[in-house]
């Protein structure tokens, strides 16, 4: 999956604020760590990753064996954090977030005394 540069930069910018979903540890890139970056990217679309362990060479190519493995795109690598982009499918929709309960607006003692 192939990025634009403009589409590129707003993807960094949306993710400057986010923290890493997944750290990649010492056993490295298993089975069960590429289905918990896909169960995030499914529900995120855009997601950080941290590689915890391992050497400085080896991080861009676990990067590409994350996008390849999942079908996503690697929007930036900066030190041992990725950033990872995969767009939701047309069909599926996120479910709304609850609102939650608003209490009504507390009565002073003045309202108290308005009233009668």
């Amino acid at each position: 999956m192939e990025l634009t540069p403009a589409r590129r930069r707003a993807l960094r910018g949306q993710a400057h604020h986010l923290q890493p979903v997944v750290i990649i540890g010492d056993a490295g890139l298993t089975p069960a760590v590429i289905n918990e970056i896909d169960v995030h990217l499914k529900s995120h679309e855009l997601i950080k990753v941290k590689v915890a362990e391992g050497e400085r060479a080896d991080r861009p190519r676990v990067a590409e064996q994350i996008a390849q493995a999942l079908g996503a795109a690697v929007v930036q690598q900066i030190g041992k954090t990725l950033v990872m982009y995969r767009p939701r499918p047309e069909g599926e929709a996120i479910a709304p977030k609850k609102r939650p309960r608003r209490k009504p607006p507390r009565r002073t003692k003045r309202s108290f005394q308005m009233s009668s």
